[in-house]
């Protein structure tokens, strides 16, 4: 299964098999559309709200978003606090309202925050989803999700076992994530500890945020190595904790000694992989996860996509299974040193 999905990433930036529809009958067929404009002739503004604008996760998720918007005939709003910010990000969400547009797409990392905000743009009849992260099943209408919850969690816990010696893996391990109220990671979190009652030699000693700031995650792996000296493994489970912790093992001169996984692109770890600090990084392809995000925000503004749907007609990703509410991408990829280097995003 794993090895398909990979096979599809790999082949994501090279084929464009068509436009994105959705639906719970197999056997939809998609109208035929000018190849500019995908599948519908009219135009639809939809505006795509990362957690924080800048970081190179959400940059890469909007290149593949701006990919499906040029095949599907949509006017793309990426934009996003810099600060990560999630009032600012309410304020967003309210000029999106004023505006107009059609579907609003929303990662929260405070989903008590943006909540109001995402009810009020639907009370105005504007269509909402969240990607990346979710919110509270009444603020939107589908999730479009990079992988079940348990799934990451599994992944991460398993990776660090891996690296400590499998089953017999032993030490002491903490947890650096992007925000406390981060919904999404809790429930990472969550399953993470669940997964770690099968290594009974690990032993979880903290739960640390840095608040989406590589400096910030950083100088708490930094104070996480001087509390808990016989610290073996640090999870950084944000695309940007995970370099911060990376760094700090290097220049504590860890390598070997304290491991470190989590979730981040390869292009932004794969120094730390070449150079032995990192041995996995866990993640999915983000360019597919915004792909898809706008598949589903255009499918969902046509009535393609409503309650009950079972799969997705995605483009070039193929098609896609709706569990529930979810739309879901497919999975993980775990990178190490010997395929880092076939992935760019």
């Amino acid at each position: 299964m794993k090895a398909k999905w990979i096979g599809l990433s790999l082949v994501a930036g090279l084929m464009v098999l068509g436009g994105c529809s959705g639906g719970a009958k197999e056997g939809d067929t998609a109208s035929t559309g000018s190849p500019d404009t995908g599948n519908s002739s009219k135009k639809i503004t939809v505006a795509m709200l990362p957690k924080k604008k800048g970081v190179p996760y959400f940059t890469s998720c909007s290149e593949g978003a701006q990919q499906a918007a040029k095949e599907l005939n949509v006017e793309l709003i990426y934009d996003g606090p810099t600060s990560g910010d999630p009032a600012e990000a309410a304020k967003m969400i309210d000029q999106w309202i004023a505006q107009g547009v059609d579907v609003i797409a929303v990662s929260p990392n405070d989903p008590a925050v943006l909540g109001p905000a995402m009810k009020r743009a639907r009370d105005a009849g504007i269509k909402v989803i969240t990607w990346d992260a979710d919110a509270a099943p009444d603020t939107r209408e589908f999730l479009v999700n990079q992988a079940t919850p348990e799934e990451i969690g599994n992944s991460l816990v398993d990776a660090m076992a891996k690296d400590l010696g499998g089953d017999k893996a032993a030490g002491e391990v903490a947890i650096v994530t992007a925000a406390l109220t981060a919904a999404n990671q809790n429930e990472w979190i969550k399953f993470m500890k669940t997964r770690l009652e099968k290594y009974p030699g690990l032993k979880l000693v903290g739960v640390k945020p840095s608040n989406e700031d590589q400096k910030l995650a950083f100088s708490v792996s930094q104070d996480m190595m001087k509390a808990y000296p016989n610290l073996k493994g640090i999870f950084a489970i944000s695309s940007v904790a995970f370099p911060g912790a990376a760094e700090a093992i290097k220049q504590a001169g860890k390598t070997d000694k304290v491991f470190v996984t989590g979730l981040s692109t390869p292009n932004d770890m794969r120094s730390y992989v070449n150079e032995g600090v990192v041995k996995s990084v866990i993640l999915w392809n983000t360019k597919d996860l915004g792909y898809l995000t706008i598949c589903a925000a255009r499918a969902l503004a046509d009535g393609d996509l409503k309650s009950g749907a079972t799969t997705l007609k995605a483009g070039r990703l193929g098609e896609k299974k709706v569990v529930g509410d979810n739309v879901m991408l497919g999975g993980t990829i775990t990178f190490t040193k010997e395929n880092i280097g076939d992935f760019d995003f």
